[in-house]
């Protein structure tokens, strides 16, 4: 059956190949409102491929805001493992559009990749799973397990309304494993399978002094720069060392054991790929921490972005009136998203000075996850990879938050599966990618992973 299924895939691939350059023009942008009806027709796209497909009581689900979309086959027999196979189809802002090398909605293929907003995260991994699903309902008829899909279209916002849909449709929902395709590999050769999720807060600092922007010739001096004001209170988040300074925020940080941290030491990730990805100089952050376990086991805090007063060219000598920065921090087991943005907004309120306004909006709060690493799924996916990828895969923890995966923990109790196939690929920046080859070992590994789930 396996056989079966990747000699169809292979047959195929380049038919896969032009569906998913489709659902690459849809410029499903979740964060902007003009965009609202772009992630409607996406998600009418994918409603339409699972119908297609051979997939069962496929819906258009809403939500509070954006929809999501559903569907299942559930032949396989009530004692065999039931998948919950989650994605998303929403993507980022393109902005800026300028350092794009060609238009973020026009997938284009070169160098064996194909560049496009939203190929890496998440619909060229979505959409390998989803092919692998539909390669074994033709080439065998049936799948070897049976599976459920939800496809959220708000996870580049943070999934705010997907809470309350998982906790009215429990049932619905009821599965043995999650899996989700989503974040990155080390590198193309070393297959990455992630066990950990760190949890995420993020908001924004507001501060305004004057009524308006004043003539600094008249009034410097005399006034509080909220620039200035705003770029003291940044200063005061962290030590030299990268040590958050938030009182309590490391209260509830649970230390690795020995076991993890003897796991990411055999992750293959240098200093020398560090620098090939972000171009910075040299590393930094806490001394007393590899550098792979600051990016994936440590809980930060970071500026986002920060403006205020004029920014054209030239000069325009004033106070301005306002300046705001935006923050996130990212939480790591045990840390608890509300408690966290409690204590930032104290910390943050408490250091403000009284010659300025000061607000603190909390955004976004999600719980980091967590799942065994040698819970028998992730052996049928390292199983899965050193088939497709003909190397052994290696379990780390993924630096980045996937919001829901900690509400679907909590509301079904059962345990996940972060199964990569992409890799940094600019994701969130211009010119984001995919590579080709990956496509088809994505859909080649998933193929296997289901099937070895029959032997759990």
């Amino acid at each position: 059956m396996i056989e079966a299924a990747v000699s169809y895939a292979h047959a195929h691939q380049a038919e896969y190949l032009e569906q998913l350059l489709e659902l690459l023009r849809i410029p499903s942008v979740s964060t902007l409102p003009a965009h609202r009806p772009d992630i409607q027709r996406a998600a009418e796209w994918l409603a339409a491929d699972m119908q297609r497909m051979g997939l069962e009581h496929v819906q258009i689900m809403d939500t509070a805001g954006h929809p999501v979309v559903y569907a299942d086959w559930l032949h396989a027999g009530a004692e065999a493992h039931t998948v919950l196979l989650y994605g998303h189809y929403d993507v980022q802002p393109a902005e800026p559009l300028q350092q794009w090398e060609t238009p973020p909605f026009e997938p284009t293929i070169r160098d064996g990749k194909v560049y496009a907003r939203g190929a890496s995260d998440n619909k060229a991994q979505l959409f390998s799973q989803l092919k692998a699903l539909e390669v074994m309902l033709a080439a065998n008829g049936r799948l070897p397990i049976n599976v459920k899909l939800l496809f959220d279209g708000e996870e580049e916002l943070g999934s705010p309304n997907l809470p309350a849909f998982i906790a009215a449709h429990k049932e619905m929902l009821a599965a043995d494993s999650i899996l989700v395709s989503d974040g990155a590999m080390v590198s193309t050769t070393q297959p990455t399978i992630d066990y950990a999720l760190r949890g995420v807060v993020s908001g924004e600092i507001r501060v305004s002094g004057p009524s308006r922007d004043l003539h600094s010739g008249s009034f410097g001096g005399s006034v509080h720069n909220p620039i200035q004001a705003l770029a003291e209170i940044i200063s005061k988040l962290h030590d030299e060392f990268g040590w958050v300074k938030i009182p309590g925020f490391y209260d509830r940080v649970v230390s690795m054991t020995a076991a993890e941290r003897s796991l990411l030491r055999q992750v293959p990730y240098a200093e020398e790929q560090w620098q090939a990805e972000t171009g910075a100089p040299k590393p930094w952050g806490e001394p007393d921490y590899t550098l792979l376990e600051r990016m994936t086991a440590r809980p930060t805090c970071e500026i986002n972005g920060i403006w205020g007063g004029f920014q054209g060219e030239g000069d325009k000598t004033i106070i301005p009136a306002k300046a705001c920065a935006k923050v996130s921090m990212r939480l790591v087991a045990n840390q608890d998203a509300d408690e966290i943005a409690e204590l930032f907004t104290e910390y943050v309120t408490n250091l403000a000075p009284d010659t300025v306004h000061v607000q603190v909006i909390i955004h976004t709060g999600a719980n980091a996850a967590v799942t065994p690493f040698d819970s028998s799924e992730i052996a049928a996916a390292m199983r899965a990879y050193k088939v497709a990828w003909g190397a052994e895969a290696v379990r780390s923890r993924a630096g980045g938050s996937l919001p829901i995966i900690a509400t679907m923990q909590q509301e079904l109790g059962i345990p996940f599966v972060l199964m990569p196939f992409g890799l940094d690929d600019n994701r969130h920046a211009p010119n984001e990618h995919y590579h080709l080859s990956h496509f088809a070992r994505g859909i080649n590994t998933a193929i296997h992973y289901y099937h070895y789930l029959t032997e759990l």
